[in-house]
């Protein structure tokens, strides 16, 4: 059984910077932002209880940052990142008769950050959970091969 550190954060790493847990969050929020800001993402309309687009993007990271051996807390973040890519697109630029201070208020309302959060702990666990049971099937095919 891992340690709580190394459940949440991951194992020690000698690796050269930039480490990819500290690049993926900003990087997906960012291309998130652009996506939607661009039209490459849209919603089709109506009530938006999940953003699609943003959460595939933020699943695929963080499930990448799990094969790589990732703790939680790094999945956690990623995919939150992502989603809050489309509520930044969706606040800042796509509610243009109002105020700019209210629509930054709007975004940083807690009631949104925590249901965004909710949505980064379910989903970047299942993709941790994935990175995971992924690093565990190429480990065993690799050692079946081996032999």
């Amino acid at each position: 059984m891992p340690s709580l550190h190394t459940l949440l954060i991951g194992p020690p790493r000698s690796r050269p910077r930039p480490d990819p847990r500290l690049v993926a969050p900003p990087a997906c929020f960012a291309l998130v932002f652009v996506a939607y800001a661009t039209g490459v993402f849209e919603i089709a309309g109506g009530v938006v209880f999940l953003a699609g687009e943003a959460a595939v993007v933020g699943v695929l990271a963080a499930a990448g940052l799990a094969y790589r051996r990732s703790g939680l807390i790094a999945p956690w973040t990623t995919v939150y990142a992502a989603l809050l890519g489309y509520s930044a697109d969706h606040y800042l630029l796509g509610l243009p008769g109002r105020p700019f201070a209210e629509r930054v208020a709007a975004l940083l309302g807690p009631d949104g950050l925590v249901y965004l959060g909710v949505q980064a702990v379910v989903l970047g666990t299942l993709a941790w959970v994935i990175g995971v049971v992924a690093t565990l099937a190429v480990g065993t095919l690799r050692e079946r091969a081996a032999i």
